[in-house]
């Protein structure tokens, strides 16, 4: 399989390949680097929605539909998001002083240690995945620690991926594990589950737009109800997800 991926990266980049080769190329990375499957952890986390369902009335698909629509476009798009896309332009531009900085604001701003652990953990195994599929991976993260948005960049930008196209994917795998999260803790079906995945796919477009429209004084990561249900996860009494 690292053969084969790295001959697709190679085509993917390839200046002899046809403008065809390049789209569809990028296209499959794309829906591989936002796959649930993908083994970096994303599925272990649930970003307060197992929290939410047992103190903030989560407890139904139309109530956890609101709860991620929201979280999407008050939280997620605004920080993380916006970060991805900041960082796959200047991955692209070889900017390491930028990347260092989007980084530390990303690790400065978590307002749980359980979201600092999981930008931290799923950044990491990221990293050791990229590593299958590009040589130089170790050295260009070699003292960097980088967070989940900004490994996540890396590859959108090396997999030849547009701002806007790497930023839907980035938002449309973290819906995909917030909706997984949602079936699991609620409890949904999956026809439910399904229902709310298409929802968030209609809105992400507007948010991916926000997002990448947002300079550095407009990024922001509070949102204090989402972070106080992160804090009492860890002592709730029954979990699925990591805490």
């Amino acid at each position: 399989m690292v053969t084969t991926t790295r001959t697709a990266m190679t085509m993917a980049t390839d200046i002899t390949a046809t403008p065809t080769d390049v789209s569809a190329q990028s296209l499959l990375q794309l829906i591989w680097l936002a796959s649930p499957a993908l083994p970096v952890g994303g599925f272990s986390y649930s970003e307060g929605v197992e929290a939410a369902v047992e103190w903030a009335g989560v407890d139904s698909e139309a109530r956890a539909a609101e709860w991620l629509s929201d979280q999407l476009h008050l939280s997620f798009a605004r920080g993380d998001l916006a970060v991805c896309a900041q960082a796959i332009m200047a991955w692209q531009a070889g900017d390491m002083p930028r990347i260092r900085q989007l980084n530390r604001w990303v690790m400065a701003t978590r307002e749980s240690a359980e979201f600092l652990l999981q930008t931290e953990q799923m950044g990491r195994s990221f990293v050791e995945w990229l590593k299958l599929h590009h040589a130089d991976t170790a050295e260009v993260f070699a003292d960097l620690g980088a967070s989940y948005p900004v490994a996540f960049a890396f590859a959108a930008g090396r997999a030849g991926a547009t701002v806007h196209d790497g930023s839907l994917a980035f938002a449309f795998g973290w819906a995909e594990n917030m909706v997984g999260a949602a079936v699991k803790a609620v409890p949904l079906g999956q026809s439910a589950g399904q229902r709310i995945l298409g929802r968030l796919a209609q809105e992400i477009p507007d948010a991916v737009t926000r997002a990448m429209a947002l300079g550095d004084d407009e990024r922001q990561a509070f949102a204090p109800l989402l972070a106080v249900l992160s804090a009492r996860h860890e002592t709730q009494y029954s979990r699925l997800f990591r805490s």
